[in-house]
């Protein structure tokens, strides 16, 4: 039950940081998606969602190996 429940907490950022991303490939080739009325608009909320996911399973990666200690001197715990 606790693998998939991780495997949860992984995957809600991750498909954030997909959003983000295409989000951002739109904003480049100049495609506005619906709830963005404008181009800036949609380049800044993806760039929020790929910082935002990418920051939660970073996080994420980074708690679990200071837990299994395997990091190294400069990411642990002081």
């Amino acid at each position: 039950m606790g693998r998939i429940l991780a495997l949860v907490i992984i995957l809600i950022p991750g498909a954030f940081a997909a959003l983000g991303i295409k989000l951002l490939r739109d904003t480049v080739f100049g495609i506005i998606i619906a709830p963005f009325p404008f181009l800036w608009l949609q380049g800044i909320a993806g760039l929020v969602f790929l910082g935002g996911g990418l920051y939660v399973v970073a996080g994420f990666i980074l708690y679990r190996d200071r837990k299994r200690n395997k990091v190294t001197t400069r990411f642990k715990q002081r």
